[in-house]
């Protein structure tokens, strides 16, 4: 590859950096063919707020559960449904951007559900990502204490997409 080339790629991987911003998304992949084995691949991505704003519709059942109950839920109890899912130790991030599936079909029980006692491997759901069907595994063994996605719901990567404990 020349200099040239090199230099038209910079620029280009800057132009697709400046892309990403001001539309405000958070991930760009380009495949640029120059010839017989010669080409670049160019993945940009970036983190944003989207997993905090995701998670704020998920956490909006907790102060109706608590409503229902006129009883004062303890101080930890009200700290933790305010806790961003994304840092919990026991949150299972999504490898990929895709669509969530949590069932193997739509006729089909879900794979796994709150409650349910997993062991490391076992398949969570499938993200679809390019027409692939992408299994993913518990990362490790536990039990589900939250399942933070809806099927068929776009998810981010990075983004939370069940506690385990």
């Amino acid at each position: 590859m020349s200099k040239k080339t090199h230099d038209n790629d910079v620029a280009f991987i800057e132009a697709l950096a400046k892309l990403l911003e001001e539309n405000d998304l958070t991930e760009l992949e380009v495949m640029r063919d120059y010839g017989e084995n010669d080409s670049l691949n160019v993945r940009v991505s970036r983190t944003k707020e989207v997993v905090a704003q995701m998670a704020a519709p998920i956490a909006a059942p907790a102060p109706v559960a608590a409503v229902a109950a006129p009883t004062a839920a303890p101080a930890t109890e009200a700290a933790a449904s305010n806790e961003d899912p994304a840092s919990h130790p026991g949150a299972v991030p999504s490898p990929m951007v895709g669509t969530a599936y949590l069932q193997p079909e739509p006729s089909a029980p879900s794979f796994v559900s709150v409650g349910d006692t997993v062991s490391e491997g076992q398949t969570l759901l499938i993200i679809e990502a390019m027409k692939t069907m992408n299994q993913i595994p518990a990362p490790r063994a536990g039990k589900v204490k939250r399942i933070l996605v809806e099927d068929g719901a776009p998810v981010e990567f990075g983004a939370p997409l069940m506690i385990i404990e």
